[in-house]
């Protein structure tokens, strides 16, 4: 079980079940904003906007919420201040750990992310102290489609995707960050909307765990998660299928 998968990832799995939906809203609300405010405020302008307004409608946001984040925006108000900022460092049992964030103090952020770390076996390091172990990929998934995977493969390479990954839960499309918008809005009016659909670092190295270590990386992932400032997290872990039931269950 690869830690980057979306078909099996043990991190996108507990941080959809444990989430809580204010938390979870706000975090969107933030990368909308920001979206909004950095390009033009039109979803069909701003390819970033209209990533973020798309992951909010699959988290069932609804369309004034939406719609009154990206005023905000562009009228000066919520996401000016927010920075992007990422952080590295390596959790227990030497596992790489990439942190992104959207923040209106860093300092906040970097005591909290640092704070994380250090009570869960980790150390924060310095940027690009871990990230050459991953590299960046835009990632769609497809969920179900059972039947469709010949299919798939065909329009993902049409499209300039670099590969998909089929199985019975559905399909993981990859591609370069450049053809990212292209491949999914081509895979979209072929497909209908992706579950997620987003550019991501994907772990070159892995570092297989059995069910204890698991464990404890886990619970390190959550605490990241559990900052508003904390957007993503990225670890570069796997574990057996055997194991990825028993901690999903």
């Amino acid at each position: 079980m690869a830690g980057h998968s979306h078909a099996k990832n043990i991190m996108h799995r507990k941080a959809a079940q444990g989430a809580k939906k204010a938390r979870a809203f706000g975090k969107l609300i933030r990368e909308i904003s920001v979206s909004a405010k950095q390009g033009l405020p039109d979803p069909a302008m701003n390819p970033r906007l209209r990533a973020a307004v798309k992951a909010a409608l699959t988290a069932n946001m609804t369309r004034d919420t939406i719609d009154r984040a990206i005023k905000r925006a562009s009228q000066g108000g919520q996401g000016e201040e927010y920075q992007e900022v990422r952080y590295e460092g390596y959790g227990p049992h030497g596992v790489a750990i990439i942190v992104e964030a959207l923040t209106d103090n860093r300092n906040r952020t970097a005591g909290d992310v640092r704070s994380a770390f250090a009570k869960h076996g980790g150390a924060l390091g310095e940027t690009n102290s871990v990230s050459f172990q991953f590299e960046r990929r835009g990632v769609l998934w497809f969920p179900g489609l059972p039947d469709k995977a010949d299919e798939m493969l065909e329009a993902a390479i049409e499209a300039g995707a670099q590969d998909v990954e089929s199985d019975e839960e559905g399909h993981e499309v990859t591609c370069a960050p450049e053809d990212f918008f292209a491949v999914r809005d081509a895979m979209e009016a072929r497909f209908g909307s992706p579950e997620s659909a987003r550019i991501e670092w994907v772990p070159t190295m892995r570092i297989d765990l059995d069910e204890e270590k698991a464990q404890d990386i886990l619970k390190l992932i959550d605490r990241l998660d559990e900052s508003d400032d904390v957007q993503n997290v990225y670890a570069n872990f796997e574990v057996s299928e055997a194991v990825s039931q028993r901690l999903s269950a």
